[in-house]
């Protein structure tokens, strides 16, 4: 898997499509997208440059059409390409990708784990494993995990409920679990090192997330696809969200499920053979993603040097530079994820994506790439810089509405003049403007409600027609509120990143988006104060100012309420009682997903996910000769070098009378060495469960 140049490639060496039909390119598609995007940007542009040109244009007015276009142009293109998924979809939505007869090609389940919940992932595998098996093609697939946990309790707890897993699906099953010890270059890293070592056995791989689910006739039909496409070097599937309970999950889940698929599909449309991967839910060609996708660490120090954070845009790109198409099943269905269980919780996600699409502005430039792909960095990055833009908007029109409110004008200047200079904007012309601006910002969502209710299984599992509208007017309330909170949080990451501060890698929460109410008001306590703030200017100046800002105001005054809010599972429950934010697949759930839950919830009881590596290696010796089979090969040690974790370990387990000491004295860091080093995991073992009583005693007794 070599690594691939940024700064170099030969045109000369990307292959030739095999189907010359291949070639076509969605002209028409991406001519509406983008020549309507532009029109509407003009027009836009051309309407706020009459609102302030009313008087003296100044530098800050300048400043305020700059920002305006900037963040007007960035919603024209989500409006146009809506419109082109909702026509695309009243044509073909009820298409539905082929199964194929036959199969031919081995392929890899992939799941990429990180300190998740043993129950959760083996549950979801389980459950996948039996889909595919149930459509004849089982034959054709193996499953992988493959672990980069760093917890020593979630990896052995791993390979306990793994071992379980195994036990109840018999010898035969062709599923296999490996742990890496250094999760080097992270998910990225985590596959690379399955390709590899293993991936030549494999024509494909479908390659999930921890929270990943697909039906065994998805799982299929992608192979069946890629089979039939030689060209195709990623085929990416839309993921549904699924499972979420939360009053904010829900939200999430509800918004994808309705407007998700207007987007997915005008993105997939205009894209044609030059679409995007997302890094999960997606079959890939093995040998051309070994071939082209090895990726280089970027120079310098992270956040915006070292290794690539978010890969999959990159892959994409890359596979697409070599010749290989990237596509889209719009409307495969059976792919689903889960999504962060609270606003906090997505705003730590979001940090670290933020950081990863704000490195690819040192990736665009990059030689050979696709005008469409570059496309897409600029979408990413954009998606993110938007948040200054807005919030820098905001504020220069508050210092300008300041300006004529409070500074004397010059209303006669030293030029000859028949009227005076007002210092003013055209109020009218200003609120035809916003009126513009909230219909193309909200028009996907309208078309997607529109799909929703004319198809009558979605509109019946929704709830009805009614309670499916008010659902959707629910879920622009609460976007509307939690805007200005993420505008504000987004800005300060941006400005983090912008400032050299590098984010982490923590694993995700999955279920519960409750915290400790004091932790979200010191999360929250700025949003506030700032909220506050406007407000009381907004008054100052001009109350008519307050009441045009009132959503971005509210959004911030109540953001410790609405973050508090976004997490608790009675409010997301209660909803689901009222049938409000009600999906399809959560009104009446695939067997995949009963199935995996049902398979989590008896693994859990079982308390497969409550696990003391100590403790579990040490007691049963069954399990440790598992766990002995599972290590690799350990690696030469050359004289004089000493691990430092190691040497206090050993001296730790030499002093150490009983398991219980162990349990006592052992970090993390040392607990993972121990348990990947055969002589140590044999000292571990020969400990007694308790201390021995201490000579004086045992002669008394």
């Amino acid at each position: 898997m070599p690594v691939q140049l940024l700064s170099r490639f030969d045109k000369s060496h990307r292959r030739a499509w095999v189907n010359p039909l291949n070639k076509s390119v969605p002209w028409l598609s991406r001519l509406f997208v983008f020549g309507g995007g532009l029109a509407l940007t003009v027009y836009g542009s051309y309407e706020m440059y009459k609102v302030i040109d009313v008087g003296p244009i100044t530098p800050l007015k300048w400043a305020l059409l700059v920002l305006f276009i900037a963040n007007f142009s960035w919603i024209t293109l989500a409006f146009t390409g809506g419109i082109v998924g909702l026509v695309w979809l009243l044509r073909n939505g009820a298409h539905r990708a082929q199964h194929p007869q036959t199969l031919t090609a081995r392929t890899a389940v992939v799941m990429p784990i990180y300190n998740e919940a043993p129950s959760r992932v083996m549950g979801a595998v389980q459950a996948i494993y039996e889909e595919i098996q149930a459509t004849g093609h089982g034959a054709h697939f193996d499953l992988f995990f493959l672990s980069d946990s760093t917890n020593p309790d979630f990896w052995i707890g791993e390979e306990r409920a793994f071992l379980a897993l195994r036990k109840r699906l018999g010898t035969e099953a062709r599923v296999f679990y490996r742990h890496r010890p250094r999760n080097t270059n992270r998910k990225a890293g985590n596959i690379g090192d399955f390709i590899t070592r293993w991936g030549g056995h494999y024509e494909h791989m479908v390659v999930l997330d921890a929270d990943s689910l697909m039906t065994g006739e998805a799982i299929v039909a992608l192979a069946g696809a890629m089979e039939a496409d030689p060209d195709a070097g990623i085929i990416q599937s839309v993921p549904l969200i699924v499972n979420r309970n939360t009053m904010f999950a829900r939200v999430q889940q509800f918004a994808a499920r309705i407007y998700g698929p207007v987007l997915a599909a005008g993105l997939a449309v205009w894209s044609g053979r030059d679409c995007n991967y997302w890094g999960h839910n997606a079959i890939i060609r093995t040998r051309a993603f070994a071939a082209h996708c090895g990726l280089p660490d970027l120079r310098g120090r992270p956040p915006f040097g070292g290794h690539v954070l978010s890969h999959d845009f990159v892959e994409a790109a890359l596979i697409r530079r070599a010749g290989y198409g990237v596509r889209m099943l719009p409307t495969l269905g059976g792919s689903y994820e889960e999504s962060p269980p609270s606003l906090i919780d997505l705003a730590a996600r979001d940090r670290r994506w933020c950081q990863g699409n704000l490195q690819h502005m040192r990736i665009l430039p990059a030689k050979g790439l696709k005008l469409v792909t570059r496309q897409h960095f600029a979408t990413g990055i954009m998606s993110y810089l938007s948040s200054p833009l807005w919030m820098a908007q905001l504020l220069i029109g508050i210092v300008l509405v300041l300006q004529s409110t409070y500074i004397r004008p010059e209303y006669f200047t030293d030029e000859f003049t028949l009227f005076p200079a007002w210092p003013r904007f055209d109020a009218e012309r200003a609120l035809s403007l916003f009126g513009v601006t909230m219909a193309v910002l909200l028009a996907p969502k309208f078309f997607g409600l529109f799909l929703a209710l004319i198809d009558s299984q979605t509109r019946t599992r929704s709830g009805g027609a009614l309670l499916l509208i008010v659902s959707t007017f629910i879920e622009i309330v609460m976007s509307a509120l939690i805007a200005p909170i993420m505008m504000v949080i987004q800005t300060g990451s941006v400005m983090q990143i912008l400032f050299g501060r590098d984010t982490g890698w923590n694993p995700q929460r999955r279920d519960d988006g409750s915290m400790p109410f004091v932790q979200i008001v010191r999360r929250h306590r700025s949003h506030v104060a700032l909220g506050v703030l406007t407000l009381i200017a907004g008054f100052l100046i001009s109350p008519s100012l307050a009441a045009w800002m009132s959503p971005t105001i509210a959004g911030l005054i109540l953001a410790i309420f609405i973050s508090w809010a976004s997490g608790q599972l009675w409010i997301g429950l209660a909803l689901r009682r009222l049938g409000l934010l009600l999906t399809p697949e959560e009104s009446d759930p695939p067997h995949v997903i009963k199935r995996a839950n049902a398979i989590q919830e008896e693994m859990s009881v079982e308390g497969l996910d409550e696990v003391n590596c100590l403790r579990a290696i040490h007691e049963n010796a069954e399990f440790r000769a598992a766990h002995d089979e599972f290590l690799p090969h350990p690696a030469r040690r050359h004289r004089g070098e000493i691990d430092p974790d190691r040497a206090i370990a050993e001296a730790k387990l030499n002093d150490a009378e009983s398991i219980e000491d162990a349990v006592a004295w052992l970090k993390p860091r040392e607990r993972f060495v121990v348990l990947h080093d055969r002589a140590l995991i044999s000292m571990l073992a020969r400990l007694p469960k308790e201390a021995p009583l201490p000579q004086s005693v045992a002669a008394a007794g």
